[in-house]
C-alpha cells in the first residue's frame, strides 16, 4: 500500500526509525532518513536516501524537507521519529533547564516545524500522513523522568489535533506509543531489559504501524496492554497512580534505590 510513495523518518540512524524505515522499503516505497549526522551507512544498508537534520532547528527542518521534496518528490508520509530522555536528578524536577528545553524542542517542536511546513501543502493535495513516535510514556509515565512524560504527553496532544483539525482536508494522523523498545536509548537500562511486558524490537513497532495504517488507527500500541493501561487510568486515576508509587518502590528496590 506504501508502493512508490515518499516517506520521511526523522532519528533513523537505529532503533526505531530504522525500523520503520526497513518496513517501508521493502513495502516499494521512496525512504529518505535522517539525523543529527548524515546517516549514509544506514541508508546505503536499507536502500533509502540519507539527510541531516536537526529537529530542533526550525530552519534544518524546513531545509531538510525541501531537500526531500527536491530529490524524491512530494511527501506523502512523515514520521517524528527522533526523541531524546534524561533523568530527574534528585528530585522531579531537577533536571537542568537545558535538559527539559532540548526535551521539549526535539520531542515536541521538531513536530511542530514539521507540520507548519507540510500541512499547508498536504490541505491544497488533499492527502498526507502524519506519524508521532510518542511513547507509552505519552499516555501514562516515565518513573525517573519528568521531562520525557511530560513532553510525550504534549506529542500525543498534537498528534491528535492533527487528526481533528485535518481530517475533513484527507490528512491522517497516528501516534506510536510503546513502551521498551530495543534502541540505543534503552541499551543497558535495567528498567528495560527487566520489562514485564517485554522488550520490544524495532521491527515489532514497524509491523504495529503499517497495521494501524491499514485499519486507519490513530493510536499504534505495539504493546497492546498499553491500551488496558491507559483506560484504567483514565477509569482509575487514583488506583492508577497507587499503582505507579508502588511500582516506583519495587524499581527501586530492584536496582538498589530508596523508594
Amino acid at each position: 500500500m506504501f508502493k512508490n510513495q515518499v516517506v520521511v523518518i526523522t532519528g533513523a540512524s537505529g532503533g526505531i526509525g530504522r525500523g520503520l524505515a526497513e518496513m517501508f522499503v521493502a513495502e516499494g516505497a521512496k525512504v529518505a532518513i535522517s539525523d543529527l549526522s548524515k546517516p549514509e551507512m544506514v541508508a546505503s544498508e536499507i536502500g533509502a536516501a540519507a539527510f541531516k537534520c536537526d529537529v530542533s532547528d526550525e530552519a534544518s527542518v524546513k531545509a531538510f524537507i525541501s531537500d526531500v521534496e527536491s530529490d524524491l518528490g512530494p511527501i506523502d508520509i512523515y514520521v517524528s521519529n527522533a526523541g531524546v530522555g534524561s533523568g530527574n536528578g534528585k528530585y522531579v524536577a531537577g533536571g537542568s533547564n537545558e535538559s527539559w528545553e532540548l526535551a521539549w524542542q526535539v520531542n515536541v517542536m521538531g513536530s511542530v516545524y514539521a507540520a507548519r511546513e507540510l500541512m499547508p501543502r498536504w490541505v491544497e493535495r488533499k492527502s498526507g500522513r502524519f506519524v508521532i513516535t510518542a511513547s507509552a510514556a505519552g499516555l501514562l509515565n516515565q518513573i525517573g523522568s519528568a521531562s520525557y512524560s511530560c513532553t510525550k504527553h504534549a506529542a500525543v496532544s498534537l498528534a491528535e489535533s492533527i487528526a481533528i483539525e485535518h481530517a475533513d482536508d484527507g490528512i491522517k494522523s497516528h501516534c506510536i506509543c510503546p513502551q521498551y523498545v530495543r534502541s540505543n536509548m534503552t541499551k543497558g537500562m535495567p528498567m528495560a531489559e527487566g520489562s514485564q511486558d517485554g522488550l520490544l524490537e524495532p521491527k515489532d513497532v514497524a509491523n504495529a504501524l503499517k497495521a494501524a495504517i491499514e485499519a486507519d488507527e490513530f493510536f499504534v500500541f505495539p504493546h497492546p496492554v498499553v491500551k488496558s493501561y491507559f483506560i484504567n487510568r483514565a477509569m482509575h486515576p487514583d488506583a492508577y497512580l497507587s499503582g505507579m508509587r508502588k511500582l516506583k518502590a519495587k524499581v527501586g528496590q530492584a536496582f538498589g534505590k530508596k523508594g
